[in-house]
C-alpha cells in the first residue's frame, strides 16, 4: 500500500492513484471494485458517474420480484465503449458512492492545492 495514494473507498471498492515515482500516469485514477480494475482519467470518471446516474434514473424495478436484491438485471455502461457491467441495484448504489466520493475528494484536493498556491 506504500505505492498508492488512496483517494476514497467503501465496502464495494477503492479508488487510488499510483505514486509519481512508479512510472505510471499518476494523474489517472485506478478504480477497483468486484474483481475489476479500471484506469481512468478524471474526465472519464465524471463520465462514468453520469452513466451510473443515467442507469439509476432509468431503472425498471420489479416491485413484486423476490430476487430484486440479487438480480443482475441492470446493465451499466462505462466510459470505455466496449465495456459494460451487469449489476444488482445495491451494487449500483455502492458504485455511485465510490465514484461520487472519489470525484468529491479529487475536487477538494485540487481546490486546497490551488488555495495553498495562491496564499504563498
Amino acid at each position: 500500500m506504500n505505492d498508492i495514494d488512496t483517494i476514497y473507498y467503501n465496502d464495494f471498492g477503492i479508488a487510488f492513484q499510483w505514486k509519481k515515482n512508479l512510472g505510471k500516469d499518476f494523474k489517472k485514477v485506478q478504480l477497483v471494485f468486484k474483481d475489476t480494475g479500471m484506469y481512468l482519467t478524471p474526465n472519464e470518471l465524471v463520465c462514468f458517474s453520469s452513466k451510473v446516474n443515467d442507469t439509476l434514473d432509468d431503472l425498471c424495478v420489479c416491485y413484486d420480484c423476490q430476487n430484486k436484491e440479487t438480480c443482475r438485471s441492470y446493465l451499466l455502461q462505462t466510459p470505455l465503449g466496449q465495456l459494460s457491467f451487469a449489476m444488482t441495484y445495491p451494487e449500483l448504489e455502492k458504485i455511485k458512492d465510490l465514484i461520487s466520493g472519489t470525484i468529491f475528494q479529487l475536487r477538494l484536493d485540487n481546490f486546497l492545492e490551488n488555495e495553498a498556491i495562491d496564499l504563498s
